[in-house]
């Protein structure tokens, strides 16, 4: 369904007891992210929140579309797979043979459709232009600052046009914005984005480069702005699509090449000149969990402000997982899996994106498996799609076959058992290299770093190597553990919780003292006799809770590159034949004992002040019982303010 506006998913979310409203004076530095962070990590999510004190004209929208039930609310639909199954049908009808003029004459009402979600400009101005800031000033908008070491307020739900100069294509995303001052912002696009495509080309031939960003209207604009499209679909027909209703735009005033939602709450006017020097923008608390590392990017002039007579400012905070971005993301993972499997991967039958990965790092992917070798196709092809080619890890595993139930793709525990019954250590795991997120800090190049593809399909005949002995784990857990930690000092903890579920699986907790310390470790712990039938060690930093497997997961997804971070230990048994176990590296990498010659950026938490300030005033909010900080939590595991990167 389409929403009229912001507005009126507001008063839907409301409606449905999914909204709390506060009216006690909350500062939109780092105040409104402490408590937002809080109440997004209360369970499922919590609930949206309206800050309608906030020093300034206008409220704060903030954690709308931060559970299952509010992201389906912001797409209309009951479920997300609505919305996979609705592209799944539309594929079959367009790519089915059509025989006759009868097949032909079925196709018309769906045709008709498709013209009925194309995007439309219309003439005059919209509401987004109800008023018009005499002189721009983007310090009068409730900006946030959402961490303590952020380089400064931050807009993080803009919706960004821009236009190839030459086709004038438009395109649709999501940067971050820095504000510098009344009139600039940073313009945080990546590389392989889109938009920093359409910047070349207008580099190439000398000319400003016409920009509007826009926040607010319906919540399907959000969200195709962070939609993986091909460069040639535009964001306002999947938008059209997913409100089964076309987009109405409107001629920007100080920009008329640039074309912005009627419905918008504000638009944000202005340009980015080739001839400009870069500006050092950041760090940012980001969606890592880590604060990305501060670099130079195209500075962003802005030339007008206009917004709706009542505007509400949207805005998120990411940080450590989970927060509202999660939903966002797994609205992708459902809406995109259908054409993914369909159009290039079509053995595909399920995909999950746990929290702990926070997108890239971590795919998990179930396929239909008919052939040896069918895992590595799978990989190869799914690392050459789109966006999925920033994927660090991927996880694959066997749909079931007639005679035995299916694992649902999110019940991790049966489903990762699957997984290690089948997976050779020494012959299933491939190592590859490629693009990576340029956010990714473990990476020894920005933007370049290591893969890694856990095949745990079912082994058909060619794929099994004889030369090795699946053996099962004999010593118990309590064994296991005590014999690591009596013999090495440096690990200060254990996690043999897996074995208990026959996943033959550790998680260790290690302080680095030497170069080469995990490597070294890594071997010295698989030649105990009590490890033997043991497939795998994760290995994370010593302040680190390794019996906290959630967080322990994230850490190590964040902090390793699996091509340089892999140590496989091979025993050779009395048979002839060999056992083998894999050692992961996921501790923090540092120049004295890892020669790695990038910053190493913190995780990120808010400040002491920050959680005093609002712990005092949470009984005056009205939001409910009081929640303690997330950030306490995690205050050990920083590495102190000199590794904070400035």
């Amino acid at each position: 369904m389409a929403w009229k506006n912001q507005q009126e998913f507001i008063d839907a979310l409301d409606r449905a007891g999914e909204l709390l409203r506060i009216k006690t004076y909350v500062n939109p530095r780092l105040e409104i992210a402490e408590i937002t962070d809080r109440i997004s990590k209360s369970g499922n999510g919590g609930k949206a929140l309206l800050f309608e004190n906030t020093g300034y004209d206008f409220p704060v929208l903030m954690n709308a579309y931060g559970s299952e039930r509010r992201m389906c609310m912001a797409l209309g639909v009951q479920e997300l797979d609505d919305v996979a199954r609705d592209i799944e049908q539309l594929f079959h009808l367009l790519s089915s043979p059509k025989e006759n003029i009868l097949d032909k004459l079925k196709l018309l009402p769906k045709l008709g459709q498709f013209a009925s979600w194309m995007p439309k400009v219309k003439k005059g101005r919209g509401e987004c232009q109800e008023v018009i800031m005499e002189n721009p000033d983007i310090s009068k908008l409730p900006v946030i600052t959402c961490w303590p070491k952020d380089g400064g307020p931050f807009v993080t739900l803009p919706v960004i046009h821009t236009k190839d100069p030459s086709t004038h294509t438009r395109n649709v995303g999501m940067y971050r914005m820095q504000v510098f001052g009344p009139q600039l912002t940073g313009m945080h696009w990546h590389k392989h984005k889109v938009s920093a495509k359409h910047f070349s080309e207008y580099k190439k031939l000398n000319q400003k480069m016409p920009v509007a960003v826009t926040l607010g209207g319906d919540p399907a604009y959000a969200y195709s702005a962070t939609a993986p499209l091909p460069e040639n679909v535009d964001e306002y027909m999947l938008a059209g699509f997913l409100r089964k209703k076309k987009v109405e735009l409107v001629k920007c005033i100080s920009q008329p090449e640039i074309e912005v939602p009627a419905d918008a709450d504000f638009v944000i006017e202005g340009y980015v000149d080739p001839a400009d020097e870069l500006i050092w923008e950041g760090p940012f608390g980001d969606h890592t969990g880590y604060y990305s590392l501060p670099d130079w990017y195209p500075k962003f002039h802005i030339t007008a402000i206009t917004h709706k007579k009542k505007a509400v400012y949207p805005a998120t905070i990411v940080g450590i997982p989970p927060q509202e971005d999660a939903w966002l993301g797994k609205a992708t993972e459902r809406i995109f899996l259908a054409p993914i499997k369909m159009t290039m991967v079509p053995e595909i039958t399920d995909m999950d994106m746990p929290v702990e990965g926070v997108f890239h790092n971590l795919v998990i992917t179930k396929i239909k498996k008919e052939y040896a070798g069918q895992g590595q196709k799978v990989m190869n092809a799914m690392w050459g799609a789109g966006q999925m080619m920033f994927n660090k890890i991927l996880v694959l595993a066997s749909s079931a076959t007639a005679v035995k139930e299916e694992i649902k793709i999110n019940d991790y525990l049966p489903l990762t058992r699957e997984i290690f019954k089948h997976l050779n250590p020494a012959t299933d795991i491939y190592f590859s290299t490629g693009p990576m997120d340029v956010l990714d800090h473990s990476c020894s190049k920005m933007g370049f770093g290591g893969k890694m593809c856990i095949d745990g399909t079912a082994r058909m005949d060619e794929e099994t190597d004889e030369l090795y002995a699946a053996l099962p784990v004999s010593a118990s857990p309590d064994t296991i553990a005590s014999s690591i930690q009596q013999q090495f000092s440096e690990v200060k903890g254990v996690n043999t919780g897996l074995l208990n579920y026959n996943i033959a699986c550790l998680i260790v907790a290690i302080q680095k003292n030497r170069p080469g310390h995990v490597a070294s470790l890594h071997q010295a712990i698989c030649a105990l006799p009590e490890l033997r039938g043991v497939k795998m060690i994760l290995y994370v930093e010593h302040t680190v809770d390794a019996q906290d497997l959630g967080t322990a997961l994230w850490r190590f997804c964040n902090n390793m590159d699996p091509r340089r971070d892999n140590f496989l230990f091979k025993e050779l048994l009395t048979d002839g034949r060999y056992t083998a176990c894999m050692g992961l590296d996921g501790t923090r990498k540092t120049k004295e004992l890892d020669n790695f010659q990038r910053d190493w950026p913190n995780i990120i938490v808010a400040d002491d002040a920050t959680i005093a300030a609002v712990d005092e005033k949470w009984d005056e909010l009205g939001i409910g019982a009081f929640l303690p900080s997330p950030s306490l939590k995690f205050k050990h595991q920083m590495y102190g303010d000199e590794a904070i990167v400035s």
